[in-house]
């Protein structure tokens, strides 16, 4: 009998929660209507498809017969629909209950759109742990699959990896398929040609084995140059369906289940926690990225078995990496708990729901795909545990909170402020300052921007735009006729981009720009950006030093740790005994949460106490970070200063004010800063360069607001500053949702 093999295609789609209508509606049209026009025109090729709940939602209200379509496919068996979490959520990171709710719900959702329960879960960016077979198997899914990567952390051979093994955890048995590398890497990136030649090397004569490749579907189409490639002249993926069909005598594709229907597992693996090898990279500390990039990248070309064991980080990591990673994660377990809690109702299920879609993974980790950085989905993110927080509340009667504990888990405690209109946390032991600021009403968490850090891809943009600047004077020396000048610029600049491995071979690789010069505006802040810290800085600092991060600081205030002198309801005090330019300074600063559900206030007041024996001068200073959904320009978003408006994300100046305004009107928010006595105001935008699979772009994250006295501190000299953030909210939305649901 001539050798045989079967090929197990799994292809995953997804689109995060609170991504634009608009990115849904081309990625579709770029790749997943003609993945599913292809496999209508190729009835011969079998395979599995994952469909997240954001992309289920939005196919079925803006593209309903698509699903249609995608029922018929099912029915008659081509296609095996998988399941996993509703929300895409990385399944590790959740209490167990919150984990069997959002398989159970995926798998309902599922059964609707084909009549079948699905047998198989993706694992949201294969994020594995050990514990995970127990979920799993609690919501009903028989397999999952993982990537060659875990294989090689649980010590199996690449050649091995052509079956499905079998894990357990407390005894509850799942079946885990891997994906295998070298298929991995040809689809649809090889020649069609390369993929059949290496199936038919790794065909045997019983037949007993099956090549497993699961990876995103937007690389089938959506992913830069990937349209030309796969349908447009390049035709990759019709071309490749046609050679299966007609190699359909001895290579036989297969759904996961349908091969599990036939043939046992070949072995019993018990898998460490880990996920994909670019993600434990992407883990790591950015320094030790950049090294661990490098010692991969040698292994890789020089065949060492180094590489095998070469993983990077812990998922988990990014909670130490990013602490407003840490911040939302943990904001996401006090709502879950709170929820848990709440009586059953539609109140209750209404809830779950915005929880589970505060759950969805991207803004829980960053990398090429998705990541904290990404602005307007974490907002999307916490505007969704806002919600879920904030109905649960009303249904505990936990509204009005006033505690001292330790919320991010850092083992040192910190402050929850919670009424009717607003939540803040408050972080003692770094500058006093206000970690989060959610304005219940509005579902909107105004002070959610993000720190700039050195990222490892940064080196890559400075190479890129050397090199762009070397070519730039190469072809000025050349139009001068200094043919010596323009090859010691094109030598130059091309050497700098080597060392940074700048030739682009895959996703990975690419490197592409949305504006010339990104590399300048890489600048990075020296503290974590909580508004309401306190600062004393060089009196000679200008804007512009402070937009830059350029800023001197003359004391110890804005991170030093400050102690709780009185907490009550709607409340904080907290002092520090401090110095300013070595001299003897107290700081007293209360923090109070005034007005309704839509009119929330909340009111900094500060003084200060020299207690040295020298004259000291400063620009003191509130520093504020604003975040309005600001980016690009977006005229919802503005700053009012003296009735004239300008963009949330430009910069300025004014002096002597008595209030500023800044709000967006398409959030339903407008808020007025009334710094006593009048102070200057400086704003410029918090903006990071981050890298997508679209290229480096500039990101808004925010707006830091400076509010700041030239100040002259005599010897025993008591000083006193206040900041009163007056919010107008022009919709409860959960007022709105509950009226829906009558």
């Amino acid at each position: 009998m001539a050798p045989r093999i079967s090929l197990a295609l799994a292809i995953h789609n997804h689109q995060p929660v609170g991504n634009f209508g608009w990115v849904f509606a081309e990625v579709y049209d770029q790749a997943y209507l003609p993945m599913l026009e292809a496999l209508e025109r190729h009835h011969g090729v079998r395979l599995s498809l994952h469909y997240t709940g954001p992309l289920l939602e939005w196919l079925a209200a803006e593209r309903p017969q698509f699903l249609e379509r995608l029922g018929g496919l099912v029915a008659h068996d081509q296609v095996e629909l998988l399941g996993g979490g509703l929300y895409e959520p990385i399944l590790a990171t959740l209490p167990e209950h919150d984990r069997v709710d959002q398989l159970t719900r995926m798998a309902s959702t599922i059964e609707q759109i084909t009549g079948r329960r699905p047998r198989g879960a993706w694992l949201a960016e294969r994020v594995w742990e050990p514990d995970l077979p127990t979920s799993l198997v609690a919501a009903g899914y028989r397999w999952t699959i993982l990537d060659d990567q875990h294989f090689r952390a649980a010590a199996i051979p690449e050649e091995n990896l052509w079956g499905a093994y079998t894990t357990e955890d407390q005894g509850q048995l799942l079946t885990v398929f891997g994906t295998e590398q070298g298929l991995r890497y040809r689809i649809p990136f090889g020649t069609v040609e390369s993929v059949i030649e290496y199936l038919r090397d790794h065909a045997t004569k019983a037949g007993d084995r099956v090549g497993m490749m699961g990876d995103d579907g937007e690389k089938f189409g959506a992913w830069p140059t990937t349209y030309a490639h796969c349908w447009g002249e390049g035709r990759w993926v019709d071309r490749f369906f046609e050679a299966l069909e007609a190699n359909a005598s001895w290579l036989t594709t297969v759904t996961p289940s349908q091969w599990l229907e036939r043939e046992p597992p070949i072995g019993r693996v018990y898998v460490p926690t880990s996920s994909y090898m670019e993600m434990g990279e992407w883990a790591l500390p950015a320094d030790e990225t950049v090294v661990f990039h490098q010692l991969l990248h040698d292994a890789i070309e020089q065949h060492k078995p180094d590489a095998r064991w070469l993983r990077g980080g812990f998922w988990r990591n990014f909670q130490v990496k990013y602490r407003e990673i840490n911040d939302l994660h943990k904001q996401m377990l006090r709502a879950s708990a709170k929820v848990a809690a709440m009586p059953a109702g539609p109140d209750s299920l209404a809830a779950r729901d915005h929880l589970h879609r505060g759950q969805s993974n991207d803004c829980y980790w960053h990398g090429l795909f998705g990541g904290i950085y990404i602005s307007h989905m974490r907002l999307a993110t916490l505007e969704h545990l806002i919600a879920a927080e904030d109905a649960a509340d009303a249904a505990l009667g936990t509204l009005t909170e006033a505690e001292f504990a330790d919320l991010d888990m850092d083992g040192r405690a910190e402050v929850l402020l919670a009424e009717p209109g607003q939540v803040v946390t408050v972080k003692p032991t770094e500058g006093g300052g206000i970690s989060a600021w959610d304005v219940r009403a509005a579902r909107h968490a105004l002070a959610a921007v993000l720190r700039r850090r050195p990222e490892a891809y940064h080196q890559t943009l400075r190479a890129h735009d050397a090199k762009a600047a070397a070519e730039e004077a190469a072809s000025a020396a050349l139009a001068k006729g200094d043919g010596d000048a323009a090859s010691s610029a094109v030598n130059g600049g091309v050497g700098t981009a080597a060392e940074a491995g700048a030739a682009p071979a895959s996703i990975h690789d690419i490197v592409l720009t949305k504006e010339a010069g990104l590399s300048a505006r890489l600048h990075y802040d020296d503290h974590e950006r909580r508004s309401a810290l306190v600062r004393f800085l060089d009196p000679a600092t200008t804007p512009q030093e402070y937009a830059t991060a350029r800023e001197r600081e003359i004391a110890d205030f804005r991170d030093g740790e400050f102690r709780v002198d009185h907490l009550a309801p709607g409340q904080v005090s907290l002092s520090r005994e401090g110095n300013v330019l070595g001299q003897p300074v107290g700081l007293s600063k209360t923090i109070r949460l005034l007005g309704g559900r839509l009119d929330p206030e909340l009111l900094v007041e500060l003084e200060v106490h020299h207690r040295g024996s020298e004259a000291l001068e400063a620009r003191l200073g509130v520093e504020l970070g604003i975040h309005l959904l600001g980016g690009g320009g977006n005229p919802s978003a503005w700053y009012d200063v003296r009735g004239a408006r300008t963009a949330h994300d430009s910069a300025g100046t004014a002096t002597g004010v008595d209030e500023i305004g800044y709000g967006n009107d398409w959030v339903g928010i407008a808020v007025t800063a009334r710094p006593e006595p009048a102070a200057d105001a400086w704003w410029s935008p918090i903006e990071t360069v981050s890298n997508s699979e679209s290229g480096f772009e500039r990101v808004y994250q925010g707006s830091a607001l400076l509010l700041s006295w030239l100040v002259r501190l005599e010897p025993g000299s008591v000083h006193r500053f206040a900041v009163r953030q007056s919010v107008a909210v022009a919709r409860d939305r959960d007022a709105q949702e509950r009226a829906a649901r009558g």
